[in-house]
């Protein structure tokens, strides 16, 4: 056997030539010489296959990435090491370096290339969305038949701002595209209608409250003759805030916590503290036109009772002892407050 490329013979033949010619010949791996990547301009969401891939990579990053996605290693190699250099940018082409070393029928071989990147800049669907101001849902903070607070704003658009912010690493369209301040409260126009209820969740965690959901059609998809809705979704921050008076089942409460699980009241009457659900919102009354706390003296005690002097007309009143009157003794001011007619200590 002799190897028709070189002559030689008495050595070991490949694809029926000698080995050192097979090396010649040889082809480490293959990679194109002129690679194109698109990605978009403002948020670096990569095109592959036709569908647009969120990495957020920096731009040297999505040409190395090009770069290893266009290699083919030949079958041969064995312990093969690949090195990849940006060596210059040209404007949107990266001149790039390309060394590839492996181990070939027990010989070590090295080959390099010099291909290019060519970065083609485009806008991905989301970011034309965004820049067209496109919205799924508004959110409508209200309060229930009263005037939301300036703090109760701050803290809503602090939640607001801050979910939109952790919510934007896997949903491009958690931003806010237009605020309408609005007498009876405000509106956030929000890019994704996910975001939207994650956001009216959060809200509705920290104050409690109720919500709706009103979709309305804006549009007809003319590819599927199905209708484009977007939703309306209404936050009513509840009537009474944390302190105020009310009376459930014919009793006097305190309110003294809410969230989106419950609220929590304590009975003006007995001391204690029981949860509200929400559902038994509407058979919460709030009580109006109060005249505030006023002090009163306490004149006498004992294990059944306690007595203090009406701040009006200093009548004596005797009301019955409870936990949260144990502490207080003859001669002490306590604060009262006067509902429906009768006293109540708070």
């Amino acid at each position: 056997m002799f190897c028709p490329e070189c002559g030689a013979t008495d050595v070991e033949m490949i694809d029926g030539i000698c080995k050192n010619c097979f090396l010649k010949k040889f082809q480490l791996i293959e990679i194109p010489e002129n690679i194109t990547v698109t990605i978009c301009k403002h948020c670096n969401a990569k095109l592959e296959e036709g569908k647009w891939k969120d990495e957020y990579l920096i731009e040297d990053e999505i040409i190395y990435r090009a770069l290893e996605r266009n290699i083919t290693i030949a079958d041969l190699a064995e312990n093969e090491e690949i090195e990849l250099e940006i060596e210059q940018m040209r404007g949107t082409i990266a001149e790039c370096y390309v060394e590839a070393v492996a181990s070939v029928l027990g010989e070590d071989v090295i080959e390099t290339h010099s291909p290019n990147v060519k970065i083609n800049y485009s806008v991905c669907p989301d970011c034309s969305k965004r820049n067209a101001g496109y919205y799924e849902a508004v959110i409508q903070l209200r309060a229930d038949d009263r005037e939301l607070k300036e703090e109760e704003i701050e803290k809503s658009e602090e939640i607001i701002h801050r979910t939109l912010e952790k919510q934007f690493k896997k949903d491009k369209l958690a931003y806010i595209p237009q605020v309408s301040k609005l007498k009876e409260g405000n509106d956030y126009y929000i890019g994704s209608l996910k975001s939207s209820k994650k956001i009216v969740e959060h809200l509705k965690g920290e104050f409690g409250g109720t919500t709706k959901e009103s979709p309305r059609l804006i549009s007809e998809d003319k590819s599927t003759g199905k209708g484009l809705y977007r939703i309306w979704i209404s936050i009513r921050l509840p009537k009474f805030l944390k302190g105020d008076f009310v009376k459930y089942n014919e009793k006097i409460y305190q309110i003294n916590d809410i969230d989106g699980n419950r609220i929590q009241v304590i009975n003006l009457d007995t001391g204690d503290e029981i949860a509200l659900k929400w559902r038994e919102y509407d058979s919460i009354e709030k009580m109006e036109d109060l005249n505030g706390l006023q002090k009163a003296i306490i004149t006498a005690k004992s294990p059944k009772s306690i007595q203090i002097l009406d701040p009006d007309d200093y009548s004596p009143i005797d009301l019955e002892m409870n936990k949260k009157l144990e502490n207080y003794n003859i001669g002490e001011e306590i604060d009262v407050i006067k509902i429906e007619g009768k006293i109540f200590i708070v």
